[in-house]
């Protein structure tokens, strides 16, 4: 009877365990993304009005349209991760008519806000689960989501030559 308790108590302790670690998984992937969401937000702060419309040459993204596509990128793995119904459609971001710094702000800070509004409604067990991105590539959601982190990480990353060349400097590096 000893032994049934202890072995009881001992897979309920473990279940908790595993409860709290899958737990911050989740938790830890939205700090990720609120850090990124912030840095983001410094890099378009320090792009004067001017330098939205940016190319360094002819044939690359403005640096409204880089910003953008980041964000139409979000919305993408976003839903197809979350399952959440993107509430934009493919590619309309970067179809903005208005580059506006104030528009593109807007913009861009409410496609992180979905991303991590649908990463908190998401469980460990839903980020282990298995997704076809863009109809070719299978992986778990977990995946999807840390391939998204990457590519926006990528192309904010390039306007630090775009905010260079409007005269600017770009914000300090923010790991952590």
């Amino acid at each position: 009877m000893k032994r049934s308790r202890l072995f009881l108590s001992l897979l309920f302790v473990l279940g908790l365990c595993q409860m709290a670690v899958a737990q911050s998984s989740v938790d830890a992937m939205v700090k990720d993304w609120e850090r990124s969401k912030a840095y983001t937000k410094e890099y378009l702060d320090a792009m004067p009005e001017s330098g939205y419309a940016l190319k360094p040459t002819p044939e690359m993204r403005s640096f409204a349209e880089q910003m953008l596509h980041l964000t139409d990128a979000n919305y993408s793995f976003a839903s197809a991760a979350s399952g959440e119904k993107s509430p934009i459609g493919m590619g309309a971001s970067e179809k903005a008519t208005d580059k506006s710094k104030a528009n593109v702000t807007k913009l861009v800070m409410d496609g992180y806000d979905f991303v991590i509004s649908s990463i908190k409604k998401m469980t460990a067990a839903q980020l282990a689960e298995s997704v076809k991105m863009f109809g070719r590539f299978d992986m778990t959601k977990d995946a999807a989501l840390a391939k998204c982190l990457e590519h926006q990480a990528h192309h904010r990353g390039q306007t630090t030559v775009y905010i260079r060349l409007a005269g600017a400097k770009p914000p300090q590096e923010k790991l952590f």
